[in-house]
């Protein structure tokens, strides 16, 4: 019998999902970024800028939909659930690995099976971003839309005040996620292997 050099991991519609969901959030930063700066350029002005984050939030929106309806009805769903059982030392385990053992050629302490297709750090990571971080910037941003259904005042502060800080720190720390994500993505066999598994659907051991 053969051993298995390859996993089909990432089904058609969880490719649809990555790159719907990938191309809204970077738009999302970027038209955050220059919102913030308050920047009204004569090539794209501001309430472009407005419109083009808003798009953006309703894309995403769609494609946490077709996440969470997935991981509901697929297989995949069983990957992002937590094991309280050696929770902290297998934390610390990965993280010793991703600051030491893989830049002095050391094995990965938890290689990707048919059974494990996240490392432990990277578990709770999505498991953080996903169903949590994101949600937040999606109720927010809904709120923020119709600012009417915010509470006008939470302890003498303007509720859309902090409905707007909410929504801004869980944005910052889905920019902080994504480029983490697009670094470790690169280790591997070779930095290409990851990135070719999420367009054909093979990851390859």
């Amino acid at each position: 019998m053969g051993t298995i050099d390859k996993i089909y991991f990432y089904p058609v519609w969880l490719r649809i999902w990555h790159g719907f969901n990938a191309l809204g959030i970077l738009i999302l930063i970027i038209t955050g970024i220059s919102m913030q700066s308050s920047i009204d350029s004569p090539v794209i002005g501001f309430n472009l800028v407005v419109n083009l984050h808003n798009i953006a939030g309703i894309i995403v929106l769609i494609s946490y939909f077709i996440f969470f309806t997935g991981n509901l009805v697929t297989e995949n769903g069983k990957f992002y659930l937590i094991k309280r059982k050696d929770f902290f030392k297998n934390l610390i385990k990965q993280g010793k690995y991703y600051a030491w053992g893989m830049f002095h050629g050391e094995k990965t302490p938890f290689p990707v099976t048919e059974k494990r297709k996240f490392n432990p750090l990277q578990k709770y990571s999505y498991v953080i971003v996903m169903y949590l971080a994101v949600p937040v910037v999606i109720i927010t941003g809904i709120a923020l839309l119709f600012p009417e259904i915010i509470i006008d005042q939470t302890w003498g502060i303007s509720g859309v005040f902090l409905t707007a800080i909410l929504h801004s720190v869980m944005g910052f720390l889905i920019s902080i996620f994504l480029f983490i994500h697009v670094y470790i993505a690169s280790v591997g066999k070779s930095p290409k292997d990851n990135y070719k598994a999420i367009l054909n659907g093979w990851h390859h051991l």
